[in-house]
């Protein structure tokens, strides 16, 4: 339409030039087309004229039916263009309709989880209760299990039940090995020594029916046999005995820990010896040996070579090898500590080296710590921190679940961090790091469910266990230990990492510019980034509903800042500051101080934007609300005469008034609302 009553004003002025007799028309043909309102103001009088003013109202008339005309043919539209229009309009109609229902029910379920958060403190203070009881029951049980197995060795050694006790003996063991890592040391320790006392009693006995049935049977020989004066017991009788002896002194010592036990048990017990009586024998003979150290080694060798057999013949006992390589890891802390053995010696960590026996370590170390993944991620306290009501200790807000599998991963460490063979370490760090990345797979899985209420107590605890995750790693990627492996994988190189390191990589590793688990924070600081801008993209959406009747105000109706003795909030603008008042509130409460830092500046930067955007950008504004009254129209040209003349740029004038984080450009579509300001 616009265009045709262009080309009708270009028309009228053609046929008005054709018929003037002013000797100005002439240089009309050589003059770009005017609209018809220059022409109207260039030509005022020959328009004096009757007659080109009749011409003119008679082509106007014209050129007005032909744009009717025209208008009633676009509005004729085809038959499937008006349909499509309308499903448009219906879908539109629909849409809202939905997006009100949809706003409707969060508002409910809002104030049902309001209304409910009461009940829901008041049935977690019970459940911890109810747990704290439980555990406190299950101590006792396990505690009344004890005594009633020791009682049973007690009523078989008095019934000469041999077996019966062996299997309450065995029970125990069971039992021990089941509160291996458990936190109840006072419990365990009481195991132990309960445990120790009844197999020393059946060790005993059964030693002492051992050696009578030898000396029945006249073993050992130290002489040449010669016809004894006393009948031998039948033969069947004392095969059978010896059998049932036999089975009884190997159903006893089925775990793999207690000659190493022995062993100890032997070094500490000649240790007063050895220093006392030997070494000075020694010293006056002039010799550098230690005869402590001579002994242990001596005895070392025997138990060097019974682990090397057992470790074999266990590879495909899960629970045996499991518990072989805590007793050994366990006998080398305390070869090395109680006993002083040297570091340069060999001990026998060396022996869970051999290919199999370290491909069957590492792969129960995988198998172990996925199902105790599970077992922590299904737990009722999975997402609660132990630590919530002592703020002292509650900086990171970390879930039970983060805090037991990080604790996993350390106690990994410990086990592996006294190998000899810095290669090997470097085989469980990797698998560490496997293990770091499928529990992020895993928190992403449980993110997902949750992203639909960011705001819930699940979604944040998410983010604080991310959030933790990274900052232990951080920590340990500056530990002297994980350093020290840092540069065994730049002298190895690829050998070192399965896939290899790149150049850049192994540069920025060997100058200590990143970590080992650089790639791994990576993708975690990944993750905290999208679940924080979900979390601040839920809270805008709120914020900018609350902000609705602030967007609609009309601010020229607004008293002046002089008509007013105090300074106030709007009240349109009450239901978006509390809403961030009360947001905030939350954040601070459910998530760690350092992630609550990064929440808050977020929203304070989108907060910017969107005040600044939608609100005061789109409205006039009164001379009162304006943020100066200084105009940078002139900028760039005003900013080129002071740089000659040595004057300030009109920026300065911003700064004095305490406008600095805002650029001229933005100040002047600020400056152009205002109602009483007009450029020249």
């Amino acid at each position: 339409m616009a265009a045709a009553v262009t080309g009708a004003a270009e028309r009228a002025e053609s046929e008005i030039t054709t018929c003037s007799p002013q000797p100005a028309c002439t240089a009309a043909p050589h003059r770009e087309a005017l609209s018809a309102e220059d022409f109207l103001e260039d030509r005022d009088t020959e328009l004096m004229c009757p007659r080109t003013v009749g011409e003119l109202m008679e082509h106007l008339t014209e050129q007005n039916n032909t744009l009717k005309e025209q208008v009633l043919t676009v509005s004729s539209l085809p038959p499937k263009v008006s349909a499509a229009l309308s499903a448009v309009e219906d879908a539109r109609c629909s849409l809202e309709a939905l997006l009100q229902r949809e706003q409707l029910t969060f508002n409910m379920l809002h104030k049902h989880l309001q209304d409910a958060q009461p009940w829901m403190d008041k049935l977690e203070q019970t459940c911890n209760q109810v747990d704290f009881i439980e555990r406190h029951m299950k101590y006792l049980r396990c505690l009344q299990h004890i005594e009633e197995l020791s009682a049973t060795v007690q009523q078989c050694l008095m019934t000469s039940s041999a077996w019966e006790a062996i299997r309450a003996v065995d029970s125990m063991a069971a039992l021990d090995y089941g509160l291996n890592q458990s936190r109840c040391s006072h419990l365990q320790n009481f195991l132990q020594a309960t445990l120790s006392f009844w197999h020393k009693i059946m060790k005993d006995r059964l030693t002492s029916d051992f050696e009578k049935l030898l000396t029945q049977l006249h073993w050992p020989i130290v002489s040449p046999p010669t016809q004894s004066l006393t009948p031998t017991p039948s033969c069947q009788e004392t095969e059978g005995q010896l059998e049932l002896l036999v089975g009884q002194l190997l159903a006893l010592q089925t775990s793999p820990e207690w000659y190493l036990t022995q062993v100890l048990m032997w070094m500490g017990n000649n240790s007063a010896f050895m220093e006392e009586t030997i070494q000075p024998v020694l010293d006056r003979g002039r010799t550098t040996l230690s005869a402590k150290v001579e002994l242990c080694r001596g005895l070392l060798s025997l138990v060097q070579e019974k682990v090397a057999s057992d470790a074999s013949k266990l590879l495909y006992d899960d629970v045996l090898f499991c518990h072989l390589v805590e007793e050994v890891l366990q006998f080398e802390k305390e070869l090395r500590s109680n006993h002083s053995y040297p570091a340069e010696l060999p001990g026998v960590l060396h022996l869970l080296l051999e290919d199999a026996v370290l491909q069957k370590w590492l792969t129960m170390e995988k198998k172990m710590a996925v199902e105790k993944m599970d077992a922590m991620l299904s737990a009722e306290r999975a997402w609660s921190s132990q630590y919530k009501d002592i703020s002292d200790m509650d900086d990171l807000k970390a879930p039970d679940c983060a805090e037991t599998f990080m604790t996993l991963l350390q106690v990994i460490t410990e086990r592996y961090r006294t190998l000899p063979c810095p290669s090997a370490q470097l085989k469980f760090l990797e698998l560490q790091k496997e293990l770091v990345d499928d529990f992020r797979i895993r928190l992403t899985q449980v993110m997902k469910e949750e992203s639909r209420c960011p705001l819930g107590v699940r979604y944040c605890a998410i983010l604080n266990a991310v959030n933790y995750i990274s900052t232990i790693l951080g920590d340990w990627g500056n530990d002297v230990f994980f350093l020290q492996l840092q540069q065994t994988a730049v002298s190895l190189g690829e050998e070192a990492v399965p896939g290899g390191l790149g150049i850049m990589e192994m540069g920025r590793l060997a100058s200590l510019e990143g970590s080992l688990f650089d790639g791994l924070l990576a993708l975690l600081d990944r993750l905290k980034g999208d679940m924080l801008g979900r979390l601040l993209d839920f809270l805008m959406r709120e914020i900018k509903e609350k902000a609705k009747p602030y967007c609609q105000e009309r601010w020229l109706s607004l008293p002046s800042q002089q008509d007013q003795s105090t300074m106030s909030l709007s009240s349109t603008a009450c239901p978006m500051m509390l809403c961030v008042r009360d947001r905030l509130l939350n954040l601070h409460q459910v998530l760690g101080f350092s992630l609550f830092h990064l929440a808050w500046q977020g929203l304070a930067e989108r907060l910017d934007n969107f005040l600044y955007q939608d609100v005061s950008s789109q409205c006039s504004l009164n001379p009162p609300h304006c943020y100066c009254s200084y105009s940078v129209s002139e900028q760039s040209d005003m900013t080129r005469d002071c740089a000659g003349t040595g004057d300030p740029p009109p920026e300065s004038a911003l700064n004095e008034l305490g406008v600095f984080c805002l650029a001229p450009c933005d100040v002047l579509i600020l400056l152009s609302l205002r109602t009483s300001w007009f450029p020249s």
